[in-house]
This record gives structure tokens, sequence and C-alpha cells, in this order.
């Protein structure tokens, strides 16, 4: 499709598959053109499966913040704080993006050109958020690993609350930037479909390479250390004959616990790239290539995937982290002390 950002032409309305899925992946497939009076119809398996995915990703994460909220433990701990707030945005994913989503299939809000900007911008700003939130517990690893003697002073309660502030203030600004101006001319039709509306250079070089892209590489590399140095001080503190064995013994369990604890947090942040890399990578693929043909059904399956990543959190915790999974069992039995009273009735 030529860029119709430069055109002055009328935007083309797309034919009913390649429209709803260039409107929701953010594509641009060659369409023929179609009267703008046409009807618009759902994809059903599409907004089945997105159906699906919001009632498992609101009431999942909804299950996570409830967590932290009734085990004294995990509110002990700061990393629960970012993951709270990483469970927030994917509630609202489930509550809010998704069915904006959804209506978008339909083109709608019509005729409501800055509304439909704003509807289109709430699954950016989530995203964001959830890369900063992902960010923040990664630099909170960071320095209680490399700074252990200061992290008490710097990853205090109220600096977690700040940073998680920061965190979603830099997300809006981030995902709101095409209400600010950085957008497509409203299409003559008058439907808010997203490749109609969202400038595909905002999303490919700068909500992309700027904001996903960089800040994904910074925690990879920073998970990268922390791998290295707690494997190098395993071993650096092997048990040896004697209390000094049994010391560092301790030492080297409080180790291995940092790694578990790393590797799960490592798996949250490797899903979340496994989800949303291949939809980015076909958008920079079409924006590159315009006439490029990209089948229907992958672009479905990454759209798809990415809005999925929003589900799976809860159930990572449950498998990988036994305070989430008695604290998650606890709740199902109607708020039963779990492991000594470590959970809150």
């Amino acid at each position: 499709m030529e860029d119709t950002s430069a055109s002055s032409h009328p935007f083309p309305i797309f034919t009913r598959s390649t429209r709803n899925l260039s409107a929701l992946a953010g594509a641009s497939s060659p369409p023929p053109p179609v009267s703008p009076d046409v009807v618009v119809s759902l994809n059903a398996a599409y907004v089945t499966a997105e159906l699906v995915i919001a009632l498992l990703s609101a009431g999942g994460n909804s299950l996570v913040c409830a967590a932290v909220g009734v085990n004294r433990r995990l509110r002990g701990n700061v990393t629960n704080y970012f993951l709270v707030s990483l469970a927030a945005a994917d509630v609202c994913v489930g509550a809010v993006a998704i069915p904006c989503a959804i209506l978008t299939d339909l083109g709608s809000p019509r005729h409501n050109f800055y509304l439909c900007l704003l509807m289109l911008s709430v699954l950016m700003t989530l995203t964001q958020s959830s890369i900063f939130s992902l960010l923040a517990v990664a630099v909170e690893r960071y320095v209680a690993i490399f700074m252990p003697f200061r992290y008490r002073a710097l990853m205090t309660p109220r600096n977690a609350a700040l940073a998680i502030l920061a965190t979603w203030l830099l997300a809006f600004l981030i995902g709101l930037v095409p209400l600010m101006g950085w957008h497509k001319t409203p299409p003559d039709s008058g439907h808010c479909f997203f490749v109609l509306v969202v400038d595909m250079t905002y999303m490919v070089y700068f909500n992309f390479f700027a904001c996903v892209l960089a800040p994904l590489a910074a925690m990879f590399l920073i998970y990268a250390q922390i791998f290295a140095a707690v494997r190098r001080q395993v071993r650096r503190v092997a048990p040896g004959p004697g209390g000094r064995g049994e010391r560092a013994a301790g030492a080297a369990a409080g180790m291995r616990r940092e790694l578990k604890t790393a590797t799960s947090l490592f798996l949250v942040l490797f899903l979340f790239a496994a989800c949303w890399i291949p939809l980015h990578i076909l958008n920079c693929f079409l924006l590159l290539c315009p006439r490029c043909h990209v089948p229907l059904e992958l672009l479905l399956a990454a759209i798809i995937l990415s809005h999925a990543n929003s589900a799976v959190n809860p159930f990572l915790y449950a498998y990988t982290m036994a305070a989430y999974r008695d604290t998650f069992k606890a709740i199902f039995l109607c708020g039963r002390a779990v492991r000594g009273g470590e959970v809150a009735t």
C-alpha cells in the first residue's frame, strides 16, 4: 500500500479480512479501494480469541494484585511492587485495551478523530508501562546483587512508589505522542482504523526502536551481568570444612535463591519479548516494503500473541514462585493461612 500519510488522495478502505487485520496490527498490505460506506463486520475468530485473552488477563492479573495485598511476605519485597505495576498494566489491557481494539476493528468511533487516536494510543501506553515496569525490576535486581549494602537505603517502598509513578507518566507521554501531532491526516471515510490513523514511522522508528528495543536490550544485558555475578559468587563461597563451611553454605544457598528469583524474572522478560517482537518485526517489514505480501494468518497470529502476553504472567508466577503459588491457593481457599500465617486473613 502507498504511504497514505504523504498522499492527498482519499484513504482506501480495506476489504473485510485485510482491513480488519491492518487496522489492528498497524500493518499496510495492498488492499483494493472500496466505498467509504462499506459495511464493516467483525472477524468472529479474532474477537473470540481477544475476549478469552481479556478475561484471562483481567482475572489472572487481578489475582496477582490481590496476592500481594493479602500476603505480608510479598508486600515486604520491593520487587513485587514493580510486579504489581506490571500486573495493573495487564489488567488494563484486558479491561480497556482489548475492548478498544475490538471497537477499532469495526472502525469505531467514526468521525471522531481524536477519540479514535486516544483509543489507539491506549495499548501503546500500556505496553510501554509494561516495558518500564520490567526495566524497574531488572534495575532493582541489579542493585540487590551489585550494591547489597546500599540496597535497603535505595530500594525503599517510597522510592519504589516514586519509580512506578515515573514509569507510568513516561509511558503516557510516549503512548500519547500521536495525540500531540505525530499521526496521519484524518481519513475521508471517518473510519477509525489503525493503519489510517497512526503513522507507521512513529510505530517503527520511535515506538519500537527507541522505546521498546533499547530498553529490552538494556534489560537482557542487566540479566546477563546478574547471572554471571551470581554464578561467580556461588562458586566462590562453596562450603568447606568446619563452621566457616556452614557459613559459606548459607551464603551459597542465599545466592542460589537470588539466582532462582532472577531466572523467574528473566522468564517474564523473555516471554514479553517473544510475544511482542514478532508484531514489531512485521510492522518494520511492512513499512520498509509496503508492497510486499504478508499472509493474513501470520499477522493475526502476531496480534493475538502480543495481547496474549498480558495473560501469561500469573501462570508463570504460580509455576516458578512458591510465595505466589501458595497465596493463590489461599485466596481460592477463602483466605486460609498458608505456611505459618504468611497470608494475612
